[in-house]
């Protein structure tokens, strides 16, 4: 189904295709499943610093971006040392998540990152196309991706735009059933960048050999919990946001991190929070500022009505916890989260909350009204 929406070349930034930001160049660094090595994380952290705006900024696809760059800067080799480019073709469409409390999630989501990368004709796949695998417990199902595979007793479901389409395919071929899914909709999607925008999903059904039975409604649940925990520690970045000090942190006290589509890592193995909360990072689940997020504002982007990071910052203070708010500065809504959630867009001096306009001096207060119901 061709949109006047997606006439547009897809535009998705990587870090061979850069996106011009007010503040610079924007690189978007794919990283299939969330998994980062502590080596990898030394090198983010040195690129930060020495050619960008010294900050790590976590998506909600679980990647990385680096901000305020210099477009001849020479970012290319220093990730390529380390492994984050496997293949510059495909480097737009490793987009992969995975369960970060799930093992077997995680080997998938690799698996097929190396599967897609060894196809050259999957590189003409769209730069927002969504691969994800779920351990079962519903955490990245509820995402959104165009292709999922969620974990059940002895076999997976695959799902479609989050849609159970009742093909039940054992752990073993499901990296091939998703491949089988992506060579389909290349076949058929004509200017549409995402499964949810095709009229007649049949054909990327048709296209998986695999058992079918009655469709069934898939609970979705919330991502990773955080403070310690059994596999590790559950770690959220104000704002999604790592200095190049607290990336070497990670680096020092954890041999691999797995960056969530929450904007949040879990640091696999490490029991002691101590450090992590000493340097700035949150390890308390009851803080607010674990569930709050915003786009980058200004003035990293032009488009952008307010700062809106300053502005969320002065009112974490007075929200309850697990209040679900994303900050924006325009109606693009940027970074904005995949499941239910306050609205907060800039507008006229202050800030429209879920859709009632409200001053900046007035914000907490609207909040936390919200977050009392």
């Amino acid at each position: 189904m061709d949109t006047p929406a997606r006439a547009r070349v897809d535009a998705c930034p990587g870090v061979f295709a850069v996106h011009d930001a007010a503040d610079g160049a924007l690189a978007r660094v794919r990283l299939p499943g969330g998994a980062v090595s502590a080596a990898q994380l030394a090198i983010l952290a040195g690129c930060a610093e020495d050619l960008g705006d010294g900050f790590a900024h976590l998506t909600s696809r679980g990647n990385i971006q680096l901000r305020g760059l210099d477009r001849g800067a020479p970012l290319v080799p220093r990730l390529s040392a380390t492994g984050l480019l496997p293949s510059p073709a495909h480097e737009r469409v490793r987009n992969i998540l995975a369960s970060p409390l799930s093992a077997r999630a995680g080997a998938l989501a690799a698996r097929l990152d190396r599967k897609l990368c060894a196809r050259p004709e999957l590189a003409e796949l769209p730069g927002r196309f969504l691969f994800a695998f779920d351990g079962g417990g519903g955490d990245i199902s509820g995402e959104g991706a165009d292709v999922c595979w969620r974990a059940m007793d002895e076999t997976g479901a695959l799902l479609l735009d989050g849609v159970d389409t009742g093909l039940r395919v054992p752990a073993s071929r499901a990296v091939e059933a998703m491949l089988a899914v992506a060579q389909e909709f290349l076949a058929v999607r004509g200017s549409a960048w995402r499964v949810r925008e095709l009229a007649d999903r049949t054909p990327l059904v048709d296209a998986v050999n695999a058992p079918r039975v009655e469709p069934v409604e898939m609970p979705t649940s919330p991502g990773l919990p955080i403070g310690v925990l059994d596999e590790g520690v559950g770690v959220a970045p104000v704002f999604g946001q790592l200095s190049a000090a607290q990336l070497r942190l990670l680096a020092e006290i954890a041999e691999r991190v797995v960056v969530t589509p929450w904007r949040s890592l879990l640091l696999p193995g490490v029991r002691d929070s101590a450090p992590l909360a000493a340097a700035g990072l949150v390890v308390d689940p009851d803080s607010a500022s674990t569930s709050v997020s915003a786009c980058i504002g200004h003035p990293g982007c032009a488009k952008s009505r307010a700062d809106v990071r300053a502005d969320a910052g002065k009112v974490l203070s007075g929200l309850p916890a697990r209040l679900r708010a994303h900050f924006v500065g325009c109606e693009r809504r940027c970074g904005k989260p995949a499941g239910q959630h306050v609205d907060v867009l800039a507008e006229g001096g202050g800030y429209r909350v879920d859709d009632v306009w409200v001053p900046v001096a007035e914000l907490t207060e609207s909040l936390a009204r919200k977050g009392s119901k």
